[in-house]
């Protein structure tokens, strides 16, 4: 059986800030002398695009060959993006909240309108104070069909690899979120939860008040799927599901069309089928370079090993890691996964001992791959206990003397972020990207 190789793509959203850390609504001014910039340099400015508040902008790339050629182009557009910066007095904060207390200006545009109407204004507005990183691995060409989301001319193989990569992507949530956990305040208060996940996703179970708590077959993680046909019924469930939530608000069908609604754009899941031809993995904290490019090295890994080696990935209960037997992946079942462990790596994260379990067996599958970065991902899952997150580092820096972060103290937890990301990009060989993974260990396990 030939080789099958896929792309991957990357989208990481950051916040403008000012020199003294405090939020800036001047996104359109700097994406314009971005994409002056990067025409300058024969780069392409598509890649520099606004978010749906004044104070966010988000940075893509390309679709790209390996996970080398990917943190090369992420780096080099990042690095385009802090000079830019820095010529306009401003600077990019990376972390997925914004520690200190904020009201975010929202475009005038009908879509965002027309989805604060539908969600509530003061659940949307959750999502103009968090950022993620969105990872896409792409799938066979045509595979996915934009109005019917699997497309009626694909092959049972071609089927079944997206089917495979959509579950995998679904079985490592929770790893992605303990794994990627950056900013511990929110809004002024360090709540001891994964807050970008908490505030976005939200969950009625746990009671985590989010953008889409009342929402969740649009916004929540959607559970794996059994057969192609069950993938299809579940886009269109979720896509009438918004619909009768636009009805239920009072928005007049005919501002439906304005509100950009179709069958795969109405999704907010963490993992969802995107028209591009990718599955799309929304769940990851917006980070330092560093971790992001541990993300980029596991994902690439672990879906060309399912790829390759042509497995079937297999819920199954009672089981809590990935266990391979035979051409079967056997992963966590969908009660557990969504349940005590989203709940445990939204709490403790990486220190509870089954989400430390779940998160080493990924581990160890990705890094039986071999190539660039396996080792690397092999030493991360021997020295897992040491392995501190960006949140749990920035406690130990910036502890609380009282249940509201100071002013001077947020500010200078953003100027401290800006800095360290501006450091990260600046040190890391962007010709070879991931050579630190195997000569600075140390760094990389007590990353910051």
């Amino acid at each position: 059986m030939a080789i099958v190789k896929r792309r991957i793509g990357l989208e990481q959203e950051f916040f403008l800030v000012d020199e003294a850390g405090s939020l800036s609504d001047r996104a359109d001014e700097f994406l314009k002398s971005c994409h002056f910039k990067a025409q300058a340099q024969g780069l392409n400015p598509n890649y520099f695009v606004a978010e749906f508040v004044k104070s966010m902008v988000e940075i893509n790339t390309p679709p790209a060959d390996t996970a080398k050629e990917l943190a090369r182009v992420y780096l080099k557009n990042l690095k385009l993006a802090i000079s830019v910066a820095q010529q306009m007095g401003l600077r990019l904060y990376p972390l997925s909240s914004y520690p200190l207390p904020t009201m975010p200006v929202m475009r005038d545009r009908p879509n965002y309108h027309i989805q604060a109407r539908t969600v509530g204004i003061s659940k949307f507005l959750h999502a103009g104070k968090c950022t993620g990183t969105h990872l896409h691995l792409e799938v066979p060409s045509g595979v996915i069909d934009p109005r019917v989301a699997v497309s009626y001319n694909s092959t049972s193989i071609e089927r079944e690899e997206l089917l495979n990569i959509y579950n995998l992507a679904t079985a490592c949530d929770s790893a992605l979120i303990s794994l990627t956990r950056a900013c511990p305040f929110y809004e002024g208060q360090a709540l001891g939860l994964a807050a970008h996940t908490i505030r976005y996703r939200g969950s009625e179970t746990f009671g985590w008040e989010g953008v889409y708590t009342n929402l969740q077959p649009v916004g929540g993680l959607m559970p794996y799927a059994e057969s192609v046909e069950g993938l299809v019924e579940q886009q269109f469930a979720r896509y009438y599901a918004w619909l009768q939530a636009m009805e239920k608000a009072e928005i007049q069908p005919n501002l439906f069309k304005e509100s950009g609604v179709s069958l795969l754009k109405s999704a907010w899941n963490p993992v969802r089928l995107n028209k591009l031809g990718t599955v799309e993995i929304r769940c990851i904290d917006s980070n330092f370079p560093y971790v992001i490019l541990i993300v980029i090295t596991l994902l690439e890994k672990l879906a060309d090993r399912v790829r390759h080696e042509n497995l079937t990935v297999r819920p199954s209960k009672g089981v809590q890691i990935f266990e391979l037997v035979g051409n079967h992946l056997y992963v966590p079942d969908f009660e557990y996964l969504s349940g005590e462990l989203l709940y445990a790596s939204a709490t403790e994260g990486i220190k509870n001992p089954k989400v430390r379990a779940y998160v080493d067996s990924i581990l160890q599958f990705a890094s039986a791959v071999g190539g660039e970065g396996a080792n690397f991902l092999a030493k991360l899952s021997r020295n897992l206990d040491r392995y501190q997150t960006t949140e749990a580092s920035i406690l130990q820096e910036f502890t609380p003397t009282t249940t509201q972060l100071s002013l001077d103290t947020g500010l200078r937890l953003v100027r401290s972020s800006c800095d360290k990301l501006e450091a990260q990009v600046s040190s890391i060989d962007i010709e070879n990207p991931l050579a630190a993974f195997d000569t600075d260990e140390g760094l990389l396990l007590q990353q910051h």
